[in-house]
């Protein structure tokens, strides 16, 4: 115990006194204190700190200046006139305020033995004694508490260190300040900005933008936040915005004991956005650079631009609807909003690559035609490279075009070579390249790259039932149902994944289950599908007829590869293949599973199996 004017800093309990009372003082607060008490009347440097508290972290001075401000505030001392801190400028502090240690001074009061009078020793002796009963009670809950204590420092310290040698991060949707409330899309395209920005860092987690916004506006504990996850450090903020005037707050907190590494508040104009976006990822990057990335370097600056803020905003605004989902509502206004951008600056290639997205996205589930969608797609995708090559959005785009569309794998495979080069933290370049792998027929190659992707963003439900999907298409169908639970407690109502789990069941010749999961499908056109699959199984032919029936009624312009797959499973392999030139003339974009896709088994053998693998350049 070490006292100090009327203040008594207590190291066993890792507490300050004043008085009989408790002074609040934050954990690494109380460190910083605790240092310089037991460094009295000795300069300490910033560096002498930072290698003494936090020998294994990196931490920017600017964070040991708020902690020395955060202790004066607690002691009532002045930077003016310091009564127990002293600042020696540009050297370190001193701690000034007389240092009082009580575990080697008597308590004042107390006579010493050879004071203590005849006739108190013998109380004093029994009084010893019954101290002494008492303590040999007490050490055993202490004892256990020590060993609970211990247990945890250990469980902590192995957090620490598994924290070190996992860089990551997740970036928070940053919270939305204005006071009209009316820049949700301002500070979540901010806060998804950042996450590309820092998944260019090599060797550096960043978890995906789906996984990273279930938190949004939930307020969870950080702890919670980095289990969930599966990272060691949370980027989080606000933004503020009045006019074309924007306060972004910003700070980077190590997720197991909530300490700030970095923290910084910037208030700019709106057309200074893409500097401060810069400037936040640099400086997350660079605190977390030499203790947990070893100098692989800081992210690389963006080098598209928009002067126009107001193209910005509306690219934002593409963003954000385009994050939303597939609904026709939603890809419409994401789409309007990125002819928008490109209106107001056709050199702006962030802006093309969004609308190839879209484009491509709409196309796909069948919202415009095929052939022009894609068409849109890729030009748009080959302008954004033209106007900045070293950005992945375009080859992405370009890519998943390539692989849906123009069945050109060597090049879709070059595309995300270089996507991967420019920003290989992405999520979707792992998911686009686990795609690619399947559809080749590389499917141990996919699972690794699916699982890469599931990892930086484990509560995507659409990313659990995709791997959960490629598992079954494996054959490993233990794991890939329990992926695909995993996407039902993510989200109960997600499409496709009950007719996935109908699959399953129905390869283990589960036929009573796989028709229940197949009731509890949302999607009509796989519930359709499942049902004439499983009706067939089950000898229920006019059940079986009626459904496939209705799917051809009702999706035979978008779902011809479904239909195909119904009749293959049937033993109809005529009715199959005319379905599948169909689908190739469609364009379907689920016909690239042709080659891996378990349903088509009992056509592999058929010559017009090997005929239309050759169409599509894909491998026998």
């Amino acid at each position: 115990m070490k006292s100090f004017q009327s203040f008594r800093l207590d190291a066993a309990n890792q507490c300050l006194w004043r008085g009989q009372e408790r002074v609040p003082i934050p954990p690494k607060a109380y460190d910083v204190l605790r240092y310089l008490v037991e460094n009295p009347e000795r300069l300490v440097t910033p560096d002498e700190f930072l290698e003494k508290l936090w020998p294994e972290t990196y931490v920017n001075p600017e964070v040991l200046r708020k902690y020395i401000l955060d202790i004066r505030k607690i002691l009532g001392d002045r930077p003016d006139k310091p009564e127990f801190i002293e600042t020696v400028t540009k050297r370190g502090y001193r701690f000034i305020a007389p240092v009082i240690d009580e575990s080697t001074t008597p308590p004042p009061d107390r006579p010493t033995q050879g004071d203590v009078a005849p006739e108190t020793e013998a109380s004093e002796r029994e009084q010893s004694s019954r101290i002494h009963y008492f303590r040999k009670l007490a050490i055993i809950p202490v004892l256990a508490a020590a060993a609970t204590a211990g247990h945890f420092w250990f469980a902590r310290s192995r957090f620490t260190r598994s924290s070190l040698n996992n860089p990551s991060i997740a970036v928070l949707p940053f919270a939305d300040m204005s006071p009209a409330k009316d820049q949700e899309y301002f500070s979540d395209g901010l806060s998804e900005q950042l996450i590309h920005e820092l998944a260019k860092v090599s060797g550096l987690k960043v978890v995906g933008r789906s996984s990273a916004f279930q938190f949004k506006g939930k307020n969870q504990d950080l702890r919670e936040v980095g289990r969930k996850l599966g990272v060691a450090n949370v980027l989080e903020g606000s933004v503020r915005r009045e006019g074309n005037h924007v306060r972004i707050t910003a700070e980077l907190i190590k997720a197991d004991d909530g300490f700030q590494l970095w923290s910084q508040v910037y208030d700019r104009e709106i057309n200074d956005i893409f500097a401060v976006q810069d400037e936040i990822a640099h400086a997350a990057s660079e605190a977390l650079q030499p203790k947990l990335l070893g100098g692989n370097g800081l992210p690389v600056a963006s080098t598209s631009r928009s002067a126009n803020p107001e193209a910005y905003q509306a690219y934002l605004q593409a963003n954000y609807f385009l994050g939303r989902g597939e609904s026709k509502e939603d890809l419409g206004k994401a789409l309007a909003y990125a002819d928008k951008v490109i209106e107001l600056d056709r050199t702006f290639a962030p802006a093309w690559a969004l609308r190839a997205s879209v484009q491509n996205k709409m196309a796909e589930v069948g919202l415009i035609d095929v052939t022009e969608g894609f068409r849109r797609a890729r030009n748009d995708a080959e302008r954004a490279i033209a106007l900045d090559p070293n950005s992945a959005s375009g080859y992405l785009a370009l890519a998943r075009t390539q692989i849906f569309y123009d069945w050109d794998w060597d090049a879709a495979y070059t595309c995300l070579r270089k996507a991967a080069a420019l920003e290989p933290g992405s999520t979707e370049v792992f998911r686009l390249r686990s795609y690619l792998s399947r559809e080749l027929g590389n499917l141990d190659e996919a699972v690794t790259l699916y699982e890469q992707a599931v990892a930086l963003d484990p509560l995507r439900t659409d990313f659990r039932s995709g791997l959960g999907y490629l598992l079954y298409v494996a054959g490993r169908y233990d794991r890939a149902e329990a992926e695909l639970q995993k996407a039902l407690e993510l989200n109960p109502q997600a499409a496709r994944v009950h007719f996935s789990l109908g699959k399953i069941f129905i390869a283990e010749g589960k036929l009573q289950r796989a028709l229940v999961e197949i009731e509890k499908e949302p999607g009509e056109w796989g519930k359709l599908t499942g049902q004439a699959m499983i009706y067939h199984a089950q000898n229920r032919e006019a059940d079986s007829n009626a459904a496939l029936g209705e799917l051809i009624a009702k999706y035979n312009t978008n779902s011809a590869y479904q239909i195909a797959q119904a009749y293959a499973f049937r033993g109809e392999s005529g009715k199959s293949f005319e379905w599948l030139e169909l689908a190739y003339k469609q364009r379907d974009p689920g016909l690239t599973q042709i080659k891996t896709d378990p349903l088509f088994k009992n056509l592999r053998h058929d010559p017009r199996y090997a005929e239309l693998l050759k169409k599509m350049h894909l491998p026998m």
